[in-house]
């Protein structure tokens, strides 16, 4: 079972917040500040009683922000990007299933600062889409937060979500989201934090920053954000650190049937200000279609590709077996190619 113990980062950094219910924004602020007080009163009641609760509101989420920020990373794994937090000294991070997918992956961990870890996927529960990934990387320092639990919570409480929308962008850090649970059960999690492509796997903290659930999905509205418990994380902690794979995905809740996923197997390099492909899936369509690393992405059939947010909204449009036209570029020259798009693998 997992220690619930803390550990933050010790120098400063300057926090960007993307704050959807508070409309609050951060400047710079010091990540050495280890106090626990309690959320004051505001956060108790229904609806903020004037401007001296909104100050005291946004002056907690700052504090909150402060010291649970290091410890969001962006993961890439393969072709897919996502998101994870780091709870513990020996390196393990939580992240939805469906990032981590299969056990023994290599993954690259980027820090809130931009600095890169390697890491490996174990166990996953893909029936609640609760993953975990371990940090390789021996004799490097990186900080932690610890987790809460998830059953304490209830509705109408607030809550900090964080995660990298779109995926991980080079100078930016993890962007948070306050809002309020909605629903609260031992396999899932409901807010109105708004979710994106992208912060699947990143944590949910409450207001002590203690990480409650990790973001998994998306629903039909806005209100709709679905993320698993981290209750359950504890749970079948032995089974996940020995790198089981277990479960339906997504059969624990009555979503409806999901379609499966288009799959193209190219993974976009995070430094890069437009969609620049990393590498390319081997045996993938766009590996067929003789796609290559270092190609840029320019269009989607009419869409115009700039981020990997701009072709993620693009792929979500789309079913396996559909056919799309790509325009990229390689070197100087301006290409394209006709690809069939296949199912994304298990």
């Amino acid at each position: 079972m997992p220690p619930r113990i803390d550990r933050f980062a010790t120098h400063p950094m300057r926090v960007f917040l993307s704050v959807f219910v508070l409309g609050l924004s951060a400047g710079l602020v010091s990540a050495d500040r280890r106090s626990r007080d309690e959320p004051p009163a505001a956060f108790d009641k229904f609806l903020p009683e004037g401007v001296a609760d909104l100050k005291a509101m946004q002056d907690h989420v700052k504090k909150v922000v402060d010291r649970v920020m290091p410890c969001t990373v962006g993961l890439l794994i393969g072709h897919a990007q996502g998101s994870g937090v780091i709870i513990n000294g020996e390196g393990y991070i939580l992240t939805a299933a469906h990032v981590s997918g299969k056990a023994g992956q290599s993954v690259t961990i980027v820090l809130y600062d931009g600095r890169k870890l390697k890491g490996v996927t174990l166990g996953a529960d893909a029936g609640i889409d609760g993953g975990l990934v371990k940090i390789t990387d021996e004799g490097v320092e990186f900080p932690f937060v610890g987790m809460g639990h998830s059953a304490d919570l209830k509705k109408g409480q607030w809550v900090i979500a964080l995660g990298h929308p779109g995926g991980y962008q080079k100078g930016r850090p993890p962007v948070v989201r306050v809002g309020r649970v909605l629903e609260a059960t031992a396999r899932h999690l409901r807010t109105d934090c708004t979710l994106v492509g992208g912060d699947s796997g990143g944590p949910l903290f409450d207001m002590r920053g203690q990480v409650v659930g990790i973001n998994s999905r998306i629903g039909v509205s806005v209100t709709y954000n679905i993320h698993v418990p981290v209750d359950t994380y504890v749970e079948s902690w032995d089974r996940l650190t020995a790198s089981e794979v277990w479960g339906s995905p997504f059969n624990a809740l009555d979503l409806g049937k999901l379609d499966p996923e288009p799959f193209l197997g190219v993974r976009p390099d995070p430094d890069a200000t437009s969609f620049k492909i990393l590498a390319v899936v081997p045996n993938s369509p766009a590996a067929k279609a003789g796609l290559q690393a270092d190609d840029v992405i320019l269009k989607f059939d009419d869409r115009t590709v700039r981020s990997f947010s701009d072709f993620d909204a693009a792929m979500r449009s789309q079913r396996p077996g559909n056919q799309v036209t790509l325009e990229f570029r390689r070197g100087s020259e301006q290409m394209s190619a006709t690809i069939t798009l296949g199912k994304r693998p298990d």
